[in-house]
């Protein structure tokens, strides 16, 4: 006897919660103003999945805001490729001119894709970006990478990836941001997560992501 096994959707996702839930999670939400400042992870980039709606995190997150606080206002600088300084450099002046209430600092993927990381620089550098977010007086947040993500060129890449890991945990605890923990979340174990690049993660990721996304915001109203 053949057993038919379905391909999974975004509708039977276990890791999903749809928009109306998500919204009742967030239903006395106070921001009105989102913004997203980073890298590819910050735009949301990644390829479309089948049975999952064609949108990154950040457009899926607004969405969710908008059922609770239509007058939503929305700003993402991110930029694929973009290094933390970068970020800092070209994306800042923006940020700080919106006044975000709700703000996803990045995580710093980039700055790991070298010959030999300088984890001195790379730290205080995330914390210029996490000193930065925090003077917006935003409720911040951001994720942690998850271990689908690897680049064979370097054979340490597990030890980089933790090791940055630990970096977005320790700021986020001292800043008080909250963390949408990717690092073990058993999405990484689905053949799909990914793009056909390798690195982003796709819709089926993106879903995931901001359902984590959501999780977290409503721990923090629910904690205050």
């Amino acid at each position: 006897m053949t057993v038919m096994v379905h391909p999974l959707i975004e509708a039977t996702d276990p890791y999903c919660l749809s928009p109306v839930a998500a919204a009742a999670l967030l239903h006395d939400a106070p921001w009105r103003r989102f913004a997203s400042i980073g890298d590819s992870l910050s735009v949301g980039a990644g390829d479309p999945t089948p049975g999952y709606l064609n949108l990154g995190w950040p457009e899926r997150v607004r969405q969710i805001l908008l059922r609770v606080r239509p007058d939503l206002e929305y700003l993402n600088t991110g930029r694929i490729g973009a290094t933390t300084q970068q970020a800092l450099d070209e994306q800042s002046a923006r940020i700080l001119e919106f006044r975000p209430d709700l703000l996803i600092v990045p995580s710093g993927a980039n700055d790991i894709v070298r010959r030999e990381p300088d984890w001195a620089q790379i730290e205080r550098t995330l914390r210029r970006m996490w000193e930065l977010a925090a003077g917006t007086g935003a409720q911040l947040a951001a994720f942690t990478l998850g271990r689908a993500f690897v680049i064979p060129v370097f054979p340490d890449w597990p030890d980089r990836l933790r090791t940055l890991n630990a970096i977005t945990r320790t700021l986020a605890a001292e800043f008080g941001g909250v963390i949408a923990d990717c690092e073990d979340h058993p999405f990484n174990d689905r053949p799909n997560l990914l793009s056909a690049d390798r690195i982003h993660f796709s819709t089926s990721g993106q879903a995931v992501i901001a359902t984590l996304v959501v999780q977290q915001l409503a721990y923090v109203l629910g904690s205050k």
